[in-house]
């Protein structure tokens, strides 16, 4: 009799398994799919190297040599003083979506496309910045919500989103915004005007879905 009650509440779909709602994801929500759109964030071996952050744009990339973007590097005291917020909101927002959490290791991280933007716009913010501020920059990260990170990597990575564009046009206006308390502010009131005339319903975030534009 206990087998057949089971047996029924699982066959009428009030306890389905578990691992049956969990879609198969590699580290920080990347599908488990055939070369999806993704982000790396590559961890040396060595403590003194330095942390690159590419991304992956998978099938949709229209040539192979232009397949990967190399975003940023950061040194490794830059990297240290970000690495725990981060991992802890990416996994607050995978739990969210019932997607597994992950944490950073050496090697290869892979991240889901839409972190891995967010996380370029406050890489790109700290990677000149003066260390004591860094805090700063990443309560202010915190405070911008998806989209709005979502529409600074956008406008940062048109014209200055490679290795060699440090320090300059929106680069160097993220580390001033971000790093002082008023300015990041007037950011966030910048990034809700541009977007407000935007059909933009979608205000959390889809880690499989198309982000606005």
């Amino acid at each position: 009799m206990v087998r057949t009650a089971a047996a029924t509440k699982t066959s009428a779909g009030r306890a389905p398994h578990p691992d049956r709602l969990v879609p198969h994801t590699l580290g920080f929500g990347v599908p488990a799919t055939s070369d999806p759109h993704h982000f790396k964030v590559i961890i040396p071996k060595s403590s003194a190297g330095k942390v690159l952050i590419s991304e992956y744009l998978g099938l949709q990339s229209a040539a192979a040599e232009a397949a990967v973007i190399d975003r940023v590097l950061l040194d490794r005291l830059r990297w240290t003083a970000i690495r725990a917020e981060v991992q802890r909101a990416f996994n607050a927002r995978l739990t969210a979506h019932g997607l597994k959490p992950s944490a950073w290791k050496v090697g290869e991280n892979p991240v889901d496309r839409l972190l891995g933007k967010e996380l370029c716009v406050l890489a790109w913010a700290v990677e000149q910045m003066d260390v004591a501020r860094i805090s700063i920059a990443v309560r202010n990260w915190l405070a911008l919500r998806p989209e709005e990170r979502w529409w600074l990597f956008g406008m940062t990575a048109m014209s200055t989103g490679g290795l060699t564009d440090t320090g300059r046009g929106w680069r160097a206006a993220l580390q001033h915004a971000l790093g002082d308390v008023a300015q990041s502010e007037l950011l966030g009131a910048r990034v809700r005007r541009s977007r407000s005339d935007r059909d933009d319903s979608r205000l959390s975030l889809d880690l499989f879905g198309d982000e606005a534009p």
